[in-house]
């Protein structure tokens, strides 16, 4: 095929343009900043110290890791630990893995979708309180590393093999994210987030928690009503009044609640009213898109397809690729051909899970359920 006009003119900006003594991106650049003074590493974390409230979570050289790194010359450690997870392939895979339908659609949220809007949310509030907005920001993209295809229903699915149950956080914290070797607020911030869990060790973290929740039940709602499962006036009373029936109505409130609080009581946490509303704004959500006939069916044929897979993984480890080096330690208490599978299992995208039933165990691909917005 011939070459076209845009292709030449893209080819011809292969090395940039010359401007004086250096390579610019464009043929007229001429943005410029007095860069007499690098902003070090070093200064940096004074500034995090001169600025954060007192409780902050404060960068100090290389961070507290389980193994020892060198100190980045310009990045803080946390924000190493946040380039870190956004360039992992746990983080890229949530792109293909389910928030609450399987397989969405092009404007429905998936994991990748939702862990964007809790980073929002998050370091909106940590900005809101003087905490590390960068910290939080780390935790948040990476506070669902850990979760299987399917979303909550591969936590059911795995629970029989894993001793105590399978739990996303500590999941993602201490074996799909583990090669990262990520600081230990980080790895804290991931594995504490869900509020079944113990509370997490820093304030940022305890932001992550209550942004998380906002997130979701802000975003999970808009995509029911999108979808028509549900209407505005399906809404509780009080929580029109209080924080309306957008997501952007219910961000506002929920943000600034947090943040109020928190500067009057110096503790991470919401008003009892406003609580209250942010609680019938899940319970609704619960019980008209969670549960509703359409979604157990669809987590039901999740937990079945990838139980199966564990199974027949688990009884032909040769099908199982080498493991990444986080998974070649010893689980005495899971058998290792099973750990292995599950961990590779938990790996997968949606649509790779289900692909590799197709092919391994002959699953029919037109049995997939519809969720939200599918078959409708």
């Amino acid at each position: 095929m011939a070459m076209t006009h845009r292709s030449r003119i893209w080819a011809s900006t292969m090395r940039g343009h010359e401007a004086q003594s250096q390579v610019c991106a464009h043929a007229d650049s001429r943005a410029a900043i007095q860069a007499d003074r690098q902003m070090l590493r070093e200064e940096r974390e004074h500034i995090e110290r001169k600025t954060l409230g007192s409780g902050a979570a404060l960068a100090q050289g290389a961070g507290h890791r389980a193994l020892s790194e060198e100190p980045d010359r310009y990045r803080t450690c946390f924000e190493r630990d946040r380039d870190r997870v956004v360039h992992s392939t746990a983080f890229r895979r949530l792109a293909g893995k389910t928030q609450v339908v399987v397989y969405p659609l092009d404007h429905q949220r998936t994991r990748l979708t939702h862990a964007l809007e809790v980073a929002q949310v998050a370091t909106a509030i940590a900005r809101g309180v003087g905490a590390n907005a960068t910290l939080a920001d780390a935790i948040a993209l990476g506070h669902d590393c850990g979760h299987g295809p399917g979303g909550h229903a591969s936590e059911d699915a795995f629970d029989p093999y894993i001793p105590g149950g399978f739990h996303h956080g500590p999941w993602g914290a201490d074996v799909a994210l583990r090669h990262l070797n990520l600081c230990a607020e980080t790895l804290d911030g991931i594995r504490n987030h869900s509020w079944s869990q113990p509370a997490p060790a820093t304030v940022e973290g305890e932001i992550v928690s209550w942004a998380d929740r906002i997130a979701y039940c802000a975003h999970d709602l808009e995509d029911a009503m999108r979808a028509g499962i549900v209407t505005g006036a399906d809404l509780p009373d009080q929580v029109v009044r209080r924080c309306g029936s957008q997501r952007s109505q219910q961000l506002r409130v929920f943000i600034s609640a947090v943040i109020d609080s928190t500067r009057d009581t110096g503790v991470i946490g919401m008003d009892a009213d406003t609580a209250d509303v942010l609680a019938q704004l899940r319970q609704f959500n619960y019980d008209r898109i969670y549960m509703r006939p359409e979604s157990v069916a669809q987590s039901d044929a999740v937990i079945d397809v990838l139980r199966a897979l564990v199974d027949h993984l688990a009884r032909h480890p040769d099908l199982v690729p080498d493991p990444p080096e986080q998974l070649l330690d010893d689980h005495p208490e899971v058998e290792g051909a099973l750990w292995r599978a599950v961990a590779y299992v938990a790996g997968m995208t949606d649509r790779f899970a289900f692909e590799q039933a197709h092919a391994l165990l002959g699953y029919d691909l037109a049995r997939i359920p519809a969720g939200i917005g599918r078959g409708m």
